[in-house]
């Protein structure tokens, strides 16, 4: 009997431990050429459903995750995001991994008025402003203003620009020649590769010929390892990258080459290096700390994009008090949050509420990111 009614007592309480239920959505490229970036954007979201749930949920609704792994494809992210919005009935979607991705099912967001904060960096994502569409990584604009004003200050004003052809490459590109006018700086040659090129000896070999101040590597996943690999080769010391390499995997695959490479980064792969008393060091450590303790692996800023995305969704969700009629008002009131990525300030006209002074500049020294300025 005693058995029977401590069996009873469990299932009330399971029953009613929580007070609803919220269906959490997430797109991430978990496989294939971007899975890298998408895997600790997924570790790190079940990491934080998992701590949020054990601490009594949001509001006291469980969360309850759905994902799907989009393997960095288009027609996959839009089938996969159709199943959450029709089939799975998510309040929201955290994701994609990749610009494209997001890109593809920007509109419908829009359409299924389902609200989507996005773990990928370019700014179209959220220009022209969606009411349903939001972003976590600093936008590629704010990129190009960092990588400028770093190499000014350094007197290296001869530009070459090599970018991946996929939609992070080409905004990324598109950034760095609109703005090139507000800096004394001048592109005298562009190249670019495919995510899946094997070489890029070709492309490197002209660069080196036109004989720029700094070579400016704008892409994800391994293609930028094989060009770090392939300017060390030819004798290219000057290479410039972003955050989309800003990880431990990215010096595995580049090997010796990464080494003396300078990029634009959040403070996450730096964060003990940063002053006591950095408003952003004890969530950066406490973030890395656990990540690194759960999964026995290198944090990575790409994990971080899911720590904002899912804190942006926590505020805004508690603030409604589970009213997703109101979410949206709250999500893009969003003030003085410390994140991942930097502080978040959301307006309605900016639905990513970061600016450039989110990134530092490292380089890469002895195999680990040093913090330069």
């Amino acid at each position: 009997m005693k058995r029977i009614i401590l069996v009873v007592a469990a299932m009330l309480f399971s029953s009613f431990a929580f007070a609803g239920t919220v269906k959490l959505g997430a797109l991430f490229a978990v496989t294939g050429p971007a899975g890298y970036l998408g895997m600790p954007e997924k570790q790190t979201l079940e990491m934080l459903v998992e701590e949020a749930n054990a601490q009594g949920g949001i509001n006291g609704d469980k969360i309850e995750l759905v994902f799907y792994d989009t393997q960095g494809m288009e027609n996959r992210t839009l089938n996969y995001f159709k199943r959450l919005v029709t089939k799975d009935k998510v309040s929201a979607i955290i994701g994609p991994t990749r610009t494209g991705s997001t890109l593809v099912i920007k509109d419908m967001a829009e359409r299924y008025k389902v609200p989507l904060i996005s773990c990928a960096a370019s700014r179209k994502i959220v220009e022209p402003v969606s009411k349903y569409v939001y972003k976590t990584p600093q936008s590629d604009i704010q990129v190009a203003e960092k990588l400028y004003e770093y190499l000014v200050s350094k007197n290296k004003t001869k530009i070459a620009i090599i970018t991946a052809q996929s939609g992070y490459g080409e905004t990324g590109k598109q950034a760095l020649i609109d703005i090139a006018e507000e800096y004394p700086v001048d592109i005298i040659i562009q190249e670019k590769f495919n995510d899946t090129d094997k070489d890029m000896t070709a492309q490197l070999a002209k660069i080196k010929e036109a004989k720029p101040d700094a070579v400016i590597c704008w892409g994800v996943g391994p293609a930028p390892a094989i060009v770090a690999r392939n300017a060390k080769q030819l004798g290219i010391d000057n290479l410039y990258m972003t955050q989309g390499v800003a990880s431990k995997k990215f010096i595995n695959l580049a090997g010796d080459a990464a080494e003396g490479i300078k990029l634009t980064a959040g403070r996450l792969m730096v964060a003990e290096q940063l002053e006591e008393g950095d408003k952003y060091k004890d969530v950066l450590i406490d973030y890395k700390n656990a990540y690194e303790k759960k999964f026995d692996d290198s944090v990575s800023v790409f994990g971080g994009h899911a720590y904002d995305a899912f804190h942006l969704f926590k505020i805004a969700y508690e603030k409604a008090n589970g009213n997703m009629d109101k979410f949206l008002e709250e999500l893009e009131s969003i003030k003085g949050f410390i994140g991942i990525a930097g502080e978040f300030n959301m307006t309605p006209e900016d639905h990513t509420g970061l600016s450039k002074d989110a990134f530092v500049i490292v380089e890469i020294q002895n195999g680990d990111f040093v913090l330069v300025e």
